[in-house]
């Protein structure tokens, strides 16, 4: 079953796409200074906070560095343990991503003293979460799931990069994307997908929802950003924010609201 969310980022119609354009090369630029210092696996820290730790999952060639924002957001106030997971970008199954993510989270599980974590995935990384979750048993430990930007259903962009295995598994016709549309009922986790019709890498944009019958989902859609600003962008930390604090989304936004600061 699935609810679809609308938030509304405020920009006039006609300069959305340059808009969107403009913020996606700042944000590059900040990354691109940030990268290094990500590269590295982080030391686990002592747990914090009473609420369910969050997993982050950054996306393809990517590290820990995209979610600086967030993190920060998510951690304020020391509410709750925030960790990101570096996997490795030589890697060429997302499926041998997932089983190490499992264990990933079992540790972090035993380390918190708490019985379900949550994830938040940019990307490929919204990719392995689901698929953990759905194929892997993962939905024991996972409470909610949170994707920025990841193709649920495929993405036909950049055909000249299917020499790449991890591309060639994001494909609308591979294995992963038949095996993440196999039945899976009584799945327990809650997933809710942030899409935006800007995302580049989507093709088509509505590749970043989930469309599932046996799957809890919510499919929030912003409009006026792109693929690199979703995990940067204010409107969107927030939406995510509320997202992990509540069960549901219904407080995010209604139709035609300006915006959900």
């Amino acid at each position: 079953m699935g609810l679809s969310v609308p938030v509304f980022i405020p920009v006039s119609a006609s300069g959305a796409a340059l808009r969107a354009g403009i913020l996606e090369a700042i944000v590059l630029g900040g990354h691109l200074l940030l990268y290094p210092t990500g590269v590295r696996q982080e030391k686990p820290g002592a747990a914090v906070g009473e609420r369910a730790p969050v997993l982050l999952l950054h996306g393809f060639t990517d590290n820990r560095s995209v979610f600086v924002l967030l993190r920060r957001a998510l951690g304020a106030g020391g509410r709750r343990q925030v960790e990101a997971y570096n996997y490795s970008p030589f890697i060429r199954d997302l499926r041998v991503t997932a089983r190490h993510l499992a264990r990933r989270v079992e540790e972090l599980c035993e380390r918190t003293g708490q019985e379900r974590v949550d994830l938040v995935g940019h990307s490929l990384g919204g990719l392995v979460g689901r698929y953990y979750v759905q194929r892997l048993g993962g939905d024991a430990r996972v409470r909610t799931l949170v994707t920025l930007g990841t193709p649920h259903s495929g993405t036909r962009v950049a055909p000249f990069l299917d020499a790449h295995p991890l591309v060639r598994q994001m494909r609308p016709d591979s294995e992963v994307m038949a095996e993440l549309r196999a039945p899976a009922p009584g799945c327990r986790t809650r997933c809710v997908a942030f899409w935006s019709e800007f995302d580049v890498l989507m093709a088509p944009t509505g590749t970043a929802r989930i469309e599932h019958p046996d799957l809890i989902t919510e499919n929030v859609q912003v409009t006026g950003i792109g693929h690199l600003a979703l995990p940067a962008h204010p409107s969107v930390i927030a939406a995510v924010r509320r997202a992990l604090d509540g069960p549901g989304l219904a407080a995010v936004a209604r139709p035609g609201t300006a915006s959900v600061a």
